[in-house]
């Protein structure tokens, strides 16, 4: 009995779309590519329930015939390519037939087309991969898909979406992702009839400015500085912030041919150009746009088309890492020296006097390996060499010994008893240092405030008892569409913690109040930090992200290094700190407390 049989195009399709249409944000790429590809030059994106209820695209391209609406949606059909060779001159950002087969076998698709030339459009309606009508009917030049109830007939699929602020925030990330290499086209993006972007044709600077900063007042882009560099193999220009205004929170983008691409390669020879000009938890912002011959790199590596190979990856990066050191170096104020220059070193400004270099003698006769000691007595092999590591083994069983005591003492480094009896020092005015039957125990004042602020403040979320104190004047928050979406959230955790803080217009909020321990921090600095580290560690849940609220407050209103405590400042913060479940370590996992044993006291003397 014959057991190997073809799965039916809809079993098929369904298997496909796992790879292509992962989550709405998919859908939406697809479906906006495909209008780039057409000629749009307006695109109308509208959204219901962060996609899971109504994912629709408008585009004002050139439309399809009848008989081409109907074989859009059969796999592997496609207008882009004939043949195989054309894959290595792509210069579409689709390609490969496969994104209306797999939306449409996983929801329910119903589209409008109309051509210039033709007096009617078509309406086509599919269910699953099923035809459900198909007719003439009125409609604008363009094309005009709406996919509704994304995986109704995959529910294991739908149950795995993440909340709605998430997939949101997914759709936005996707949308910038196109925006932000066709400045050219008019994009409009609305979420349950609310107009979260509006994007006029423009510059690309416009385009970032209008995407993340304040299109009117172009503060954003005043941070950045351009590169633009032109060589035969690839032609790169773009943006890169100044040292300068570098922050946590950095916005890093490549585009190749009109398509966003990740490279951690690349990205390496952006920070390589920042070496020694940024912190360690510092990264640079940057949009970078390549130009390169579709044939030297392999988009079809990936269905999602992110992943990219170059041909010549080596020279690109030295290109790349050139093109923005140059760039950083117009706005460096320490003068060039031309180390081609023979003789004398011009100064700029400072001295127009030339100095004179030091003459260095070198002996040309002079070999390494022709000293005192020929090349063959040096290979002589060296006695007594083990005498070399005997230090080495007794500091490796002292570090043993030590380990082995501290892992022993590990829950047991304080105790009540040991905080109210001993005397308190405080060292550099960073560390409490507090002598106990096992050594000398150093706190980090710091971290040990911030451990104690921490439970506190989620307490206060459990029970909605924050204490505000008002304002002043009250701050303006300022923040981009996806993190607006991410502040509708945090709302009522954000008022019941003690800020009091109200929406003023669609992209702004005003800060009236902060929470009394806040008292001396900026109310915007301490919002904004909250809200990128609820993004970066991708809080869903209101129990991950109220972990973040106050993580992040304890970390601002902690007492800073540098703050000298008085005895009983510091006898009442560790007192609070031995009641801690956990006191060793801060939420985020860094440590507080240490011991330096007496053994490793004794060795020192």
């Amino acid at each position: 009995m014959d057991i190997i049989h073809l799965l039916p195009d809809s079993v098929a399709n369904q298997i496909a779309a796992g790879e292509v249409i992962q989550r709405p944000a998919s859908c939406l790429k697809e479906l906006v590519e495909n209008s780039l590809d057409a000629g749009a030059t307006r695109v109308q994106v509208i959204v219901r329930d962060a996609g899971r209820t109504l994912l629709q695209v408008i585009d004002d391209g050139i439309g399809m015939s009848e008989t081409d609406a109907r074989l859009a949606f059969e796999r592997h059909a496609t207008s882009k390519i004939r043949e195989a060779q054309d894959l290595f001159s792509l210069r579409t950002m689709g390609f490969r037939g496969e994104a209306l087969a797999s939306i449409c076998a996983v929801a329910q698709v119903e589209m409008t087309t109309r051509r210039k030339e033709d007096e009617t459009g078509t309406l086509l309606e599919i269910h699953g991969s099923d035809i459900v009508r198909q007719e003439p009917c009125s409609c604008p030049v363009g094309t005009n898909i709406k996919v509704s109830n994304l995986f109704f007939n995959v529910p294991v699929r739908r149950k795995f979406l993440k909340t709605d602020q998430t997939e949101l925030r997914n759709l936005l990330t996707e949308f910038y992702h196109i925006v932000l290499v066709y400045p050219k086209v008019t994009f409009t993006f609305v979420h349950n009839d609310e107009i979260l972007l509006e994007l006029p044709a423009g510059s690309e600077k416009q385009r970032i400015e209008a995407v993340f900063g304040n299109p009117k007042k172009n503060v954003y882009t005043s941070a950045f500085v351009d590169i633009n560099t032109d060589t035969e193999l690839v032609s790169i220009h773009g943006f890169v912030v100044k040292p300068e205004n570098a922050t946590k929170k950095s916005e890093q983008y490549f585009f190749v041919n009109g398509r966003y691409m990740r490279h951690p390669y690349f990205l390496k020879a952006v920070q390589t150009a920042y070496s020694g000009m940024l912190s360690n938890d510092y990264q640079p912002s940057f949009f970078i746009y390549f130009t390169i011959a579709p044939e030297a790199i392999d988009v079809n590596i990936h269905p999602t088309k992110t992943e990219i190979k170059f041909a010549d990856e080596q020279t690109i990066f030295q290109i790349l890492m050139a093109s923005v050191r140059e760039a950083l170096g117009k706005f460096t104020l320490a003068p060039q020296i031309d180390f081609d220059t023979t003789g004398s070193i011009d100064i700029p400004v400072a001295q127009t006097h030339p100095v004179s270099l030091p003459k260095v003698t070198v002996d040309p006769n002079y070999n390494p390996f022709h000293s005192r000691q020929s090349y063959v007595e040096q290979q002589r092999p060296v006695s007594h060499w083990e005498s070399l590591y005997e230090g080495l083994k007794n500091e490796r069983s002292h570090s043993e010994l030590n380990d082995g005591m501290s892992a022993s003492l590990n829950d047991d480094l304080l105790r009540p008893e040991d905080v109210e009896s001993c005397p308190l020092w405080q060292y550099a005015g960073k560390y409490i240092l507090l002598p106990t039957s096992h050594g000398l125990v150093l706190i980090n004042q710091h971290r040990a405030h911030t451990a104690v602020l921490y439970h506190q403040f989620l307490e206060q979320l459990r029970m909605t008892q924050g204490a505000m104190q008002q304002l002043l004047f009250p701050e303006v928050l300022v923040l981009p569409p996806d993190e607006m979406v991410l502040v509708d959230h945090l709302l009522p955790d954000l008022r019941a913690i003690g800020f009091d803080i109200e929406q003023l217009s669609p992209d702004s909020f005003s800060i009236q109040g902060l929470p009394a321990q806040l008292a001396n921090q900026s109310a915007v600095l301490v919002v904004q930090d909250i809200i990128h580290n609820v993004r970066e560690r991708g809080a869903d849940t209101q129990t991950e992200w109220r972990e973040q609220i106050a993580v992040t407050m304890a970390e601002s209103a902690a007492i800073p290094n540098g703050k000298t405590l008085s005895e009983e400042e510091m006898r009442e913060l560790v007192t609070k700190l031995v009641e801690l479940p956990q006191y060793q370590r801060t939420a985020k996992g860094k440590t507080i407390v240490s011991l330096l044993s007496d053994e490793e006291i004794g060795r020192r003397f």
